[in-house]
């Protein structure tokens, strides 16, 4: 007899649908087709165990499994429930009319019991594509799974309960999550906040005005300067995860294998920290099994690299061109697979091997040269892609001392918003353009084009500060954004669509100018020649 049963497998961050055809005849041959790795090979040892532990025995016949499309390689344990079904169907020692309305995922332990596996959300997203009905995963992934609605999804907690399932005979039913609720949870599910930090002022408006506009950020500060305490914030004062983004991120730290058991759609934005001994391909992904990279774990979010001139010269060139295309293509000889790759670099370093260069008490104890030569680790097209150069002085001891409590994040976080919203209206016809960091050269001159004073005074500090011509864009970048929360506050921050849109075409101006070639420190040509 001959059954189909449907599961999927996964490329990349998307899922594809499997076909598993069993074929039962005379003989006492088992064998799988269909490009399986070892994985799915060393499922036969698991389904015998676990079929003899339920109770329903294995039959000892000639069967054929052949996972379609074929030329298409299927890797991991998720296979193992549903080839355990196709052979209980096609030797019928199980009955089910309407096994095409589901689809099926699960490792098997010897005992029967269903282990949780990677990459259950997308393959329930592409099980409502495909126009499935119901689909069956371990209990551990059922949370997980079921954030997609219009499916019903059950969570098993062993094979005995699936049969059960398809005989009618179980008591299971969908798991329903309430996706309203749980990002109404993620809104104030911050454990740190920017009231916890003591001064640094300046700083603060540059990560807000960073944050606002979605761009890159370069801290460059002393020792214990509080420049990662700071980065560690920065999630608390981004806008909230759409739905739409939520699910992408979600689908990705799914295929990863980075969600917790129980875990549902992320609600915050990710905070990616790897150490500075990384290797590239744990930044971009790949590997013999392809797996996304620290990149696309930060995706929608903020990848923080901490003491950034100790990172590999080669390392940190991999990020130019996700940077740029916010989109990582991995090309190997077997398979070629695109991450996503949208997210906010936001980087810190002392200002030499010392860390005391520019300090004001003191001394740097660098040899001539020492400054140049380790501010020269980060290559030009790599700086040329930060927006936001900052300068961090040591908090002093009156700030410390302080007992009043410093803005909350949520104050910053509504006038971060209310930028973001003019940004929306400003380029909604715009494809793959939502905040200002994203605009090319062309639409710089059609929306971010200062007025003629604010022209004059950036050919004026250009000039006389010898900044290098990579600064211009950027410039005018960060100027736009500064110029959206100019015109939010003037609003009381607080915009409905028809005021964001006519702020969208406010005017870029001197002032806005002036402020964001303050944030271009490190292009001016004296710093670091002191040495």
């Amino acid at each position: 007899m001959l059954t189909k049963v449907y599961s999927a497998a996964i490329y990349g961050i998307d899922a594809f649908p499997v076909t598993i055809e069993t074929v039962v005849r005379r003989g006492a041959m088992f064998n799988i087709v269909g490009m399986a790795d070892t994985a799915v090979k060393e499922s036969y040892q698991r389904i015998v165990s676990a079929m003899e532990q339920t109770g329903v025995g294995f039959p000892h016949l000639g069967i054929t499994i052949n996972l379609a499309p074929a030329d298409v390689k299927k890797e991991g344990a998720a296979f193992d429930l549903p080839l355990a079904l196709g052979v209980l169907t096609a030797s019928e020692k199980i009955s089910c009319d309407n096994i095409g309305e589901y689809m099926f995922a699960g490792e098997l332990s010897l005992d029967g019991t269903l282990l949780p596996v990677k990459g259950v959300l997308p393959m329930a997203v592409k099980a409502r594509e495909l126009g499935f009905r119901r689909l069956v995963v371990p209990e551990a992934n059922v949370t997980e799974a079921a954030v997609v609605n219009r499916l019903e999804v059950y969570g098993a907690k062993n094979l005995e309960e699936v049969i059960l399932l398809l005989k009618g005979e179980s008591e299971l039913k969908p798991v329903r999550v309430n996706t309203r609720e749980l990002f109404a949870a993620g809104v104030c599910g911050f454990d740190l906040d920017f009231s916890e930090v003591k001064g640094q002022d300046n700083v603060k408006r540059a990560f807000e005005v960073a944050c606002a506009g979605g761009h890159n950020l370069l801290m460059v500060g002393p020792p214990g300067a509080g420049k990662s305490m700071m980065a560690k914030r920065i999630p608390s004062i981004l806008p909230p995860l759409g739905m739409a983004e939520a699910l992408e991120t979600t689908k990705i730290h799914s295929v990863a294998g980075k969600l917790s058991r129980g875990s549902m759609l992320m609600t915050t934005r990710p905070f990616r920290t790897p150490h500075h001994t990384v290797s590239p391909v744990a930044l971009v992904g790949g590997g013999a099994n392809p797996m996304p990279g620290e990149i696309s774990l930060a995706h929608n979010g903020v990848l923080f690299l901490d003491e950034f001139p100790e990172f590999p010269r080669h390392v940190l060139e991999v990020l130019r061109q996700p940077i740029e295309d916010r989109l990582i293509t991995v090309s190997r000889a077997r398979y070629t697979v695109n991450y996503p790759a949208s997210f906010m670099l936001v980087a810190s370093m002392n200002p030499c091997p010392c860390g005391y260069y520019g300090h004001p008490s003191r001394p740097c104890t660098c040899p001539p040269g020492a400054v140049s030569k380790y501010m020269n680790r980060i290559s030009g097209p790599l700086l040329d892609r930060i927006d936001i150069q900052c300068e961090i002085e040591p908090v002093d001891f009156d700030d410390m001392a302080s007992t009043q409590p410093a803005e909350p994040s949520a104050e910053i976080r509504r006038r971060v918003m209310a930028a973001r919203a003019i940004q929306e209206a400003r380029y909604k016809d715009e494809k793959g353009v939502y905040c200002n960091a994203q605009i090319g050269s062309r639409l710089l001159r059609k929306y971010a084009w200062p007025d003629d004073e604010g022209l004059e005074k950036l050919r004026e500090r250009m000039t006389r500060l010898n900044m290098s011509a990579r600064a211009f864009d950027r410039i005018l970048r960060v100027a736009r954004t500064i110029a959206d929360l100019d015109y939010a506050s003037a609003a009381n921050w607080d915009l409905t669509p028809e005021k964001a849109a006519e702020l969208a075409g406010a005017p870029v101006q001197s002032r806005h100018i002036a402020e964001a070639i303050g944030y271009r420190s490190l292009d001016r040509a004296s710093y670091g020649k002191i040495y």
